[in-house]
């Protein structure tokens, strides 16, 4: 048992507690081990009649999968898919687990810390919640199973996959991404404030169509959305686009398995370790890309990340 996961059973209810506070409980192989366990025990014990995972700290439930860990593997040339499989069978285990399982997804809730908390049965957000599918920061894209819901939370949906954009409990709710609310109504800014330009500007399929889109459009916020897509990993946001669009027709567990197959490639390309570098490394925020904007990357390099 990983020493950063708590576990007990009371009064029937087994509760998994992420506990890795001065990392935002962000994700270890050995955690995603020791919930797999732990998952696994309780599976046939009569005593346990429902399962609840929270985070501990204060600072969020789960700030996703433990990415600088994974992109030393990759520098060292060690088994980074192994991690990924891992992490996704956790994924689907608790989306499929036969007691319900509620998750609190208290304040930072993100990445990795989506795909444990994301597809369970019930789904408690709060006024302090903050989501994000922050890969293609980092040059990867969506992952853990994220693109399922995604892909069916029209414009908003393809607006967060691309440019990472963070959004409130509120916003969960709208997009299928949560089930209720600890803290009564909650705002949804991408279906309030912002639901105009975003439903103008990522109608198409095309992310070189859609970047145009945001640049030339009358909102300052869709502006910034431009700026904010520009700087992402062109390829990543590539990839991402066609991923989501095939997941509109998949169910949750061949999208994992299209995850964990475009990972296969995607990883080892460059971009992944250079953006973890400028992100949380040397945190100078000036990833060097393979491509240096959206119109260079050559869709034939595309096809063959899903050609698998």
């Amino acid at each position: 048992m990983s020493e950063y996961i708590l576990t007990e059973v009371q009064d029937g209810i087994a509760r998994i507690t992420l506990n890795r506070p001065r990392a935002i409980n962000a994700l270890t192989e050995d955690m995603f081990t020791a919930m797999y366990d732990a998952l696994t025990a309780w599976h046939d014990d009569d005593a346990v009649t429902a399962v609840e995972l929270a985070g501990e700290g204060e600072r969020g439930f789960c700030a996703g999968a433990d990415v600088r860990a994974l992109a030393e593997t990759v520098r060292e040339g060690g088994p980074f898919l192994r991690y990924l499989e891992t992490e996704y069978a956790l994924d689907m285990m608790f989306a499929d687990y036969t007691k319900p399982v509620t998750s609190f997804l208290r304040g930072i809730a993100m990445g990795g810390g989506l795909g444990i908390g994301g597809h369970v049965d019930r789904r408690i957000v709060y006024a302090d919640t903050v989501m994000a599918m922050p890969e293609t920061k980092i040059g990867f894209f969506p992952d853990a199973g994220v693109m399922y819901e995604l892909s069916r939370a029209g414009a908003v949906g393809v607006h967060v996959a691309l440019t990472a954009a963070t959004f409130t409990g509120g916003d969960a709710l709208l997009m299928g991404l949560a089930d209720e609310s600890a803290d009564g109504e909650l705002p949804a800014p991408l279906f309030e404030d912002s639901a105009a330009w975003i439903h103008d500007c990522y109608s198409s399929d095309d992310v070189v169509e859609i970047a145009h889109r945001l640049e030339h459009h009358p909102a300052e916020a869709a502006r910034q959305a431009a700026r904010d897509l520009r700087a992402r990993s062109p390829f990543s946001v590539h990839v991402a686009m066609r991923a989501l669009l095939r997941a509109r027709s998949l169910r949750l567990n061949e999208v994992l398995a299209q995850d964990l197959r475009l990972a296969e490639s995607v990883i080892p390309s460059g971009d992944f370790v250079e953006g973890v570098r400028a992100l949380l490394i040397d945190k100078d925020n000036r990833p060097q890309w393979r491509h240096t904007s959206l119109e260079e990357v050559p869709t034939a390099e595309v096809d063959r990340v899903f050609d698998y």
